[in-house]
């Protein structure tokens, strides 16, 4: 080859061989993730969600991809939205409990990791916690069995209630023996109980005027996907009707809830991510046992405590 044609020849390579490399470069692994609410007020679950990947070895970005999807409270909207995913394809989906089920119902072979409050051997997710089986494991930040604490912590703070409201989406799966807890000790403790559903934002407007006739003097609100995506709604419906109120997940009192008792969500989500990365690197479902957190804690507006509220509450106006 003539030296002439032989450098047009190197150039010429040079130039397309970069894009050559690019296209042999594997594709970054795509992981979903999946919630049967609307993803508003889920952000800090997102960012606890990324910072698991992250510590699992792996950046939105750089070396996997994310995609997020909702069902925005319909449910039914689930089972085309794992569909999606999977014809990606994704690698894992990282899902609430109820999108897990939608899941679980379409794929035994994509992995799925799932941050739930419920018992997930119970909701037939898996068939041990040690050793879950199958494509599924996650996270369970076990909210049920805590409706004694919360109605106790009800007492304390309002020692003369002798009626409590609780509101439960009942469309959430593990809804009904959150509720049969709080009923147990609400029962014990001889409390009166006004039982609210709600599972979309026309029946929290009607929760609120029932609130407003009944008389409540408390205001327990169980865990729901729902309810945390209407978060700020419901903190200001307790504000209306004056209600001391206590949640089951902690980011109702950050967001400016009274009260709230449970284990952390954020961190179950954390959880969830460093599992998923787990996964992407070739571990397998069926070896990693659901975790669970071993304490749940009171947590409470910065500057405003449980005196302040009830100082308050003493002011208003006999309802």
């Amino acid at each position: 080859m003539r030296r002439r044609e032989f450098i047009a020849f190197v150039g010429s390579t040079a130039a397309v061989w970069p894009l050559a490399a690019r296209a042999q470069q594997p594709a970054m692994p795509m992981v979903g993730f999946l919630r049967s609410a609307s993803l508003a007020n889920a952000g800090p679950l997102v960012t606890a969600f990324r910072q698991g990947l992250k510590e699992a070895g792996y950046v939105e970005g750089q070396n996997v991809v994310i995609e997020f999807r909702s069902a925005g409270g319909h449910n039914d909207e689930l089972p085309k939205l794992v569909t999606e995913l999977l014809r990606l394809p994704v690698a894992v989906i990282v899902c609430n409990v109820t999108a897990a089920s939608a899941a679980k119902a379409i794929t035994s072979s994509v992995p799925i990791v799932f941050a739930t409050g419920d018992d997930p051997v119970a909701e037939g997710l898996v068939t041990s916690l040690n050793r879950p089986g199958g494509n599924v494991t996650g996270v369970s930040f076990l909210a049920n069995a805590l409706g004694a604490k919360q109605v106790e912590l009800l007492r304390q703070l309002v020692p003369n209630a002798t009626t409590i409201a609780v509101l439960v989406d009942r469309n959430y799966q593990g809804s009904a023996i959150d509720l049969k807890d709080v009923e147990r000790a609400a029962h014990s403790l001889k409390q009166n109980l006004i039982i609210l559903a709600a599972s979309d934002e026309r029946d929290l407007e009607t929760a609120s005027a029932t609130l407003a006739q009944q008389h409540a003097d408390a205001l327990i609100a169980l865990g729901a996907a729902f309810f945390l995506s209407q978060r700020d709604q419901i903190i200001a419906l307790a504000a209306r009707q004056k209600l001391p109120t206590i949640y089951q997940v902690p980011d109702f009192a950050v967001a400016g809830g009274l009260m709230s008792y449970g284990a952390s969500i954020r961190d179950a989500y954390r959880q969830a991510g460093i599992y998923a990365g787990r996964i992407l690197k070739d571990e397998k479902p069926a070896d990693l046992p659901v975790m669970q957190p071993t304490k749940s804690s009171i947590s409470r507006p910065r500057r405003r405590s449980a005196s302040q509220f009830r100082r308050t509450c003493s002011r208003s106006p006999t309802r």
